[in-house]
C-alpha cells in the first residue's frame, strides 16, 4: 500500500486514484445492502434471529467470505474486458473504462434498491463490462464487437440465466421433500407472534443464513476485488502489474513454464512444416499458425525480462507492465486456439498445458491483502445499513402469505448450495435472483400463491439489468473517453 504514497503520481492522478478507489468501495458498500438483505430475509421473517443481530451476524460473514474466499471470480470478471484495454496502461482508455465500469454500475444499483426491487448486481457489472467492451469497439480502428470475450460472456451469461431457475425448482421440490419428511404441521406454518421455530429448524435456518452470506461474500466480494486491480495496475502499473510478494519459487516456476510452453508452441510449428502446401495455405492454417507466432514472441519476451531474477523487484520498473500485457497476450492466444477448436490435443496434454499457463500467470493473478481487507469491509458495513428496502421485498411481497420456517429453510439452502459451488467454480451467479427465485418457487409448492405485480417487477428488472447497465456503461465510457483522451 505503500506505493500510493511514494510520490510518482501527480496531485491530479492521486485525486483520480483515490476517487475511483471511494467508487469502487462504493460499489461493494450497496451491493452489501442491496444483495445481501436476501440472506437475511428468511431468518428475520421466521422469527429466527431479531433484525439488527442477523444483519450483524451476515455482514460478519460476507466480510470472511470476501476474504477467504479466494480471487477467481474476480479473475473471471477481468477476464471479460478487451485484452486492448486491459494492456493500455496509465492511458486515457484505461481509466475511462474504469470510472464507467463503476459510475454505471452504481447508479443501476442505487436505482433498484431505492425502490425496493431486488436487483443483481453481478449482472449490473458484468452489463456494464459488456457495455464499455463494446463502445470501445466503435472507436476507429475496431470492428464493432470485436475485443469483447465472448466465449467467456456467455459462459457467464448461461451461469446468471440458469442461477434463479435452478433457484426455483430446487427450492420448490426441497420444500415439498420437507413436507414429507418433517410432518409437523407447525413447520409448514408462518410463524406466531415472535415466537422462534423449534431449536433444530432455527439452527438450520442461522446456518444457511450464514452460508449464504459467506457465499456472498466469496462471489460478490471478488468483483469488487477485481475492479480495484484494475485501478490499480492503471494507475500505478509499476507496483501492481505484478505481484510484488511473489517468492523466488514462484518467480522460477513462471520462467520454468514460458520455456516448456515455447518448446511445445516451437514442436507444432515444426510438426506444421511438413504439410501440403494447399493445406498450409488455407485460412484455418494461416491464422494457426499466426496465433502460434504470437505465442512464441511473446513466451521469449517474458523469458528474457524474467531471466536471472530472484525476485519482482529487481525486475525494472518500466517493464513490470510489458510482463503482465506479454502475458495477457500468450493467454488471449491460447483460448483463441483452444476456442476455435484448433488444439486437437489428447485430454491430458490439453490439462498439461492449461498447469503451465496457470503457472505463468503466478506474478499476475493476485490481490494485496489490503485491497482485499478494504472490499471485504465495505461489503460486511453496507449489509449493515440498508437493508431494509430489499429485506421486505423477499420476506412479504414475493408471496401471497408470510414466509413459513420450511419456506426459509429450502429457499436459504439451494441459495447457500448454489453460490458456494458457483464461487469454486469461478462463475459469478446472482445471490437476488437464486433467493428471490428459491422465494417463489417455495410460494408456488406450497400453493400460496405469488404476488404477480412484484414479481413482474423482479423480472422486469432482471430483463432490463443487462441492456441499461451496458447502455450506461458504453456511454459513460465514450464520454470520459473524450475527456480523458
Amino acid at each position: 500500500m505503500e506505493a500510493l504514497f511514494d510520490g510518482s503520481l501527480t496531485s491530479g492522478m492521486m485525486i483520480l486514484l483515490f476517487l475511483s478507489l471511494a467508487i469502487a468501495c462504493g460499489f461493494e458498500f450497496v451491493n452489501g445492502f442491496h444483495d445481501t438483505a436476501n440472506a437475511v430475509a428468511t431468518v428475520i421473517y421466521t422469527k429466527s434471529l431479531k433484525p439488527v443481530p442477523s444483519v450483524v451476524w451476515s455482514g460478519i460473514w460476507n466480510f470472511l467470505g470476501v476474504f477467504l474466499g479466494g480471487i477467481a471470480v474476480a479473475i473471471g470478471i477481468i477476464n471479460l474486458l478487451p485484452v486492448d484495454l486491459l494492456v493500455s496502461s496509465g492511458t486515457g482508455a484505461g481509466m475511462a473504462m474504469v470510472l464507467a465500469l463503476l459510475i454505471g454500475a452504481v447508479i443501476w444499483n442505487v436505482g433498484t434498491w431505492y425502490f425496493g426491487i431486488p436487483a443483481s448486481s453481478s449482472h449490473t457489472l458484468i452489463g456494464s463490462i459488456l457495455g464499455v467492451g463494446l463502445a470501445n469497439s466503435l472507436l476507429p480502428g475496431h470492428i464493432f464487437g470485436s475485443g469483447v470475450n465472448w466465449s467467456k460472456a456467455g459462459e457467464i451469461g448461461l451461469s446468471l440465466l440458469i442461477s434463479p431457475l435452478i433457484g426455483f425448482t430446487l427450492a420448490a421440490l426441497l420444500l415439498l421433500l420437507l413436507k414429507r419428511l418433517a410432518r409437523n404441521p407447525k413447520l409448514h406454518q408462518a410463524p406466531e407472534g415472535d415466537t422462534p421455530p423449534p431449536w433444530w429448524v432455527r439452527a438450520i435456518l442461522i446456518f444457511t443464513c450464514t452460508g449464504v452470506s459467506f457465499a456472498h461474500g466469496s462471489n460478490d466480494g471478488q468483483k469488487g476485488v477485481g475492479l480495484v486491480m484494475l485501478i490499480l495496475i492503471g494507475i500505478l502499473p509499476a507496483s501492481y502489474a505484478l505481484n510484488m510478494d511473489c517468492s523466488r519459487e514462484q518467480l522460477t516456476e513462471t520462467l520454468a513454464a514460458s520455456r516448456e510452453l515455447e518448446e511445445w508452441v516451437q514442436h507444432e510449428m515444426t510438426a506444421a512444416l511438413i504439410m501440403p502446401a494447399s493445406l498450409m495455405a488455407s485460412p484455418v492454417q494461416q491464422e494457426k499458425q499466426s496465433l502460434f507466432r504470437t505465442l512464441k514472441d511473446n513466451l521469449r519476451v517474458v523469458q528474457a525480462k524474467l531471466a536471472g531474477k530472484s525476485s519482482v523487484v529487481e525486475i525494472p520498473k518500466e517493464e513490470r507492465f510489458e510482463i503482465r500485457k506479454r502475458i495477457l497476450l500468450i493467454t488471449n492466444a491460447f483460448s483463441k486456439l483452444e476456442k476455435e477448436k484448433q488444439l486437437a490435443l489428447p485430454e491430458e496434454v490439453l490439462l498439461s498445458l492449461k498447469a503451465r499457463l496457470k503457472a505463468l500467470r503466478n506474478i499476475t493473478e493476485y490481490a494485496p491483502t489490503w485491497v482485499i481487507v478494504a472490499i471485504a469491509l465495505s461489503l460486511g458495513i453496507g449489509t449493515m445499513i440498508g437493508w431494509k428496502r430489499i429485506v421486505v421485498t423477499v420476506g412479504e411481497k414475493i408471496g401471497k402469505s408470510h414466509l413459513t420456517y420450511s419456506q426459509g429453510a429450502a429457499a436459504e439452502i439451494v441459495a447457500m448450495s448454489t453460490i458456494g459451488l458457483s464461487s469454486l467454480l469461478g462463475l459469478p451467479v446472482s445471490t437476488t435472483h437464486v433467493l428471490s427465485s428459491g422465494v417463489a418457487g417455495t410460494m408456488v409448492a406450497q400453493k400460496a400463491g405469488i404476488q404477480v405485480d412484484v414479481v413482474r417487477k423482479i423480472a422486469l428488472a432482471w430483463l432490463l439489468t443487462l441492456p441499461v447497465s451496458m447502455l450506461l456503461a458504453g456511454t459513460l465510457f465514450l464520454m470520459f473517453r473524450a475527456i480523458l483522451g
